[in-house]
């Protein structure tokens, strides 16, 4: 958990709703100089705080809807700050809630220096990052299609149906035939006619993206790119999740935000539980778990060392081993802009 050091005369936090948001500016004391509900319009929210102005420092919880706000108050150079939304429930949680509470909470936090710290990822590659994130909801999409049809097959125990004849666009108008069921056979020609739409969809985005990761970063696309069992998603993945590696002072801290590793939670040294385990990014959580899958098939060198994992400590705990690994590769590979190296990988060990 990071704590912003906000220092300002005033500050002021915003609750933020979908078209409304409640606004509270407090003193270095505490002591409340504007308290109201205003529309979501930046100019509005501006005006109303130019008597603070230029000593103000706005805070917000990392709900889905801070993007403008963000981008209105870095272009009016006007001090920003995301709070992580589930650091601040824990830090500030009460048995009342309301709009008024909640704006108050967020202001306390920044004048006590509790206020616990989100990235505020920049506006010149969130498009990007969010065309592939709902490249990734399609993807699923079409992918539950799939699953549907083999599911349809496995409870008529009809056996062969192999996921590759599916994927052949010229074989897979034909499945629907294998099935002597009218309502199935239309069932599954539905899920077919979800695959065949998604498809252009899919593509269209995945080469308008490929473009943009060659315009925003292609230096570290390419770095990425030399690391075995990475292609073009998990390095794209890679690269909009992360932004700048310089925003994680060590690679364990990376390997936190991936969730590639495990939170020690304790008490008069007795475990209390796994909670917070899904605090950090599950995009890139995905991404570092799904290279072995590959890698094993461009490295000789990295699957006999996997190999090796897994008879010491079983497929589950190798793979997790595995990622982190990849992890802190990774962390050193693009901080210092450095290609991926094999044999340092399998011979190197992270801490």
């Amino acid at each position: 958990m990071k704590f912003a050091k906000i220092d300002a005369q005033y500050y002021c936090g915003v609750d933020l709703h979908a078209t409304t948001m409640f606004v509270t500016v407090v003193d270095r004391a505490g002591n409340v100089l504007f308290r109201r509900n205003l529309k979501n319009d930046f100019e509005a929210f501006r005006k109303c705080m130019q008597p603070f102005l230029p000593n103000l420092a706005v805070g917000v919880e990392s709900t889905y809807n801070w993007y403008w706000l963000a981008d209105g108050c870095h272009q009016a150079n006007i001090p920003f700050y995301l709070g992580h939304a589930l650091y601040m429930k824990a830090i500030s949680g009460g048995k009342n809630k309301n709009d008024k509470l909640d704006s108050n909470t967020i202001c306390n936090l920044m004048r006590t220096q509790y206020f616990p710290y989100a990235y505020d990822y920049p506006r010149e590659m969130r498009p990007t990052r969010d065309l592939l994130r709902r490249r990734s909801y399609l993807v699923a999409l079409r992918a539950a299609a799939y699953t549907h049809v083999q599911t349809v097959f496995s409870q008529q125990a009809i056996l062969g149906l192999d996921g590759a004849e599916l994927k052949d666009k010229n074989y897979r108008r034909l499945v629907p035939e294998k099935l002597h069921d009218a309502d199935l056979a239309l069932s599954v020609e539905c899920d077919l006619d979800l695959m065949e739409a998604y498809d252009p969809i899919v593509n269209k985005l995945e080469k308008h993206i490929r473009l943009q990761a060659k315009h925003h970063d292609r230096k570290a696309y390419e770095i990425l790119l030399t690391t075995p069992g990475i292609g073009d998603i998990l390095a794209w993945t890679i690269l909009y999740e992360v932004h700048k590696i310089q925003r994680f002072a060590s690679p364990q801290q990376f390997s936190s935000y991936s969730r590639v590793v495990k939170c020690e939670r304790t008490s008069n040294n007795k475990k209390t539980g796994g909670g917070n385990q899904k605090i950090g990014n599950p995009y890139l959580k995905w991404a570092l778990s799904q290279i072995i899958i590959r890698a094993q098939n461009h490295s000789a060198l990295i699957k006999r060392y996997f190999d090796k994992l897994q008879s010491k400590h079983g497929p589950r705990k190798a793979k997790a081993i595995i990622a982190h690994k990849f992890a802190v590769a990774i962390y050193y590979m693009l901080k210092n802009g450095q290609a991926f190296d094999e044999v340092k990988f399998v011979n190197s060990t992270f801490k």
